[in-house]
């Protein structure tokens, strides 16, 4: 339920018009986990779910730090004041994400899970591939900026819904997920469905073409797959714990079966709704659920008091 924005002048800012009667603030909640005792293996029995999700805490620091610094780099290009107003919001939520997740990266490191190499993977990517180039020319600065845009707009589609299936995800609680990593977990997620409009607004309002969209839709897609189900394959190879230890395709297809992680079916129903030419996140779920989950959230409700 974000407020879409309502621009002065629709046809050259390329913005949808859904949501324009309606009104909910983007703000950053300093939200803060206490790591000790959990477990890290804390979907229990379930190495593979575990790092599947873990590469969250790995990927995410980098990813959305570089997110929130290109957003920040939009407002230049944004005159529209609500819109300017939720992507100062978005850019404050996501440096919370990157640092409460980094808190579990670090945890851990220190219980001596190697991640060096795969974090020279994303560094790489982060800074050379999506950095900025030192690019001093302002049209082609701004093209490379509406590029990172459209990259970072499908990235964000696909957190938000992911974020929409770990609040429904009954099964975590059915199989005893650690408490702190699931409020963890459903905290980003509700917050995600919280802001699910604000990064493709921006990018429509900077640029709104929809050839950008669809391409950079595909790279982001095809670049979050590579990366996650690599990275999942690499910890999952190399956990000493696991005493029986499939074929991580197998254990991909298992843990999918029982619900703890979304299957590929998921990830090819949302790829082709983002390519539609009519698309709009706010079409997509009920942020009812985001809202009704913050205000009981114990992160959430420790950072307000």
């Amino acid at each position: 339920m974000t407020a879409n924005v309502s621009p002065k002048d629709v046809s050259t800012a390329h913005v949808s018009l859904e949501y324009v009667d309606e009104e909910y603030a983007i703000n950053a909640r300093p939200v803060s986990f206490d790591w000790t005792g959990v477990p890290l293996e804390y979907i229990p029995g379930e190495p593979y779910a575990t790092h599947f999700w873990n590469v969250m805490h790995l990927v995410l620091p980098e990813g959305e730090r570089a997110m929130a610094d290109v957003f920040a780099q939009a407002l230049e290009y944004i005159d529209d004041e609500r819109l300017r107003e939720e992507v100062v919001g978005f850019v404050g939520q996501e440096a919370t994400h990157a640092s409460s997740h980094e808190g579990f990266r670090q945890y851990l490191q220190a219980g001596g899970v190697e991640i060096e190499p795969i974090m020279q993977r994303i560094e790489y990517a982060v800074q050379k591939i999506f950095g900025d180039h030192g690019i001093t020319n302002e049209r082609a600065r701004k093209a490379w900026l509406s590029e990172r845009l459209g990259v970072y707009a499908a990235a964000e589609h696909f957190t938000a819904v992911v974020g929409e299936w770990i609040l429904d995800n009954e099964e975590f609680d059915r199989v005893g997920v650690d408490p702190t990593m699931l409020d963890l977990l459903r905290w980003h997620g509700a917050e995600e469905l919280e802001h699910r409009n604000v990064a493709f607004d921006a990018f429509q309002y900077v640029d709104g073409s929809y050839l950008r969209r669809a391409r950079t839709a595909v790279i982001a897609c095809s670049g979050l797959a590579l990366l996650w189900f690599s990275t999942a394959a690499y910890l999952y190879r190399n956990d000493t714990t696991v005493k029986r230890r499939r074929p991580w395709p197998w254990a991909f297809a298992r843990a999918s079966r029982r619900h703890l992680i979304p299957g590929l079916s998921f990830l090819f129903v949302q790829i082709y709704l983002y390519l539609r030419p009519g698309f709009h996140p706010s079409r997509m779920g009920d942020i009812g659920k985001a809202v009704r989950y913050l205000a009981h959230s114990p992160a959430a409700r420790a950072a307000e008091a």
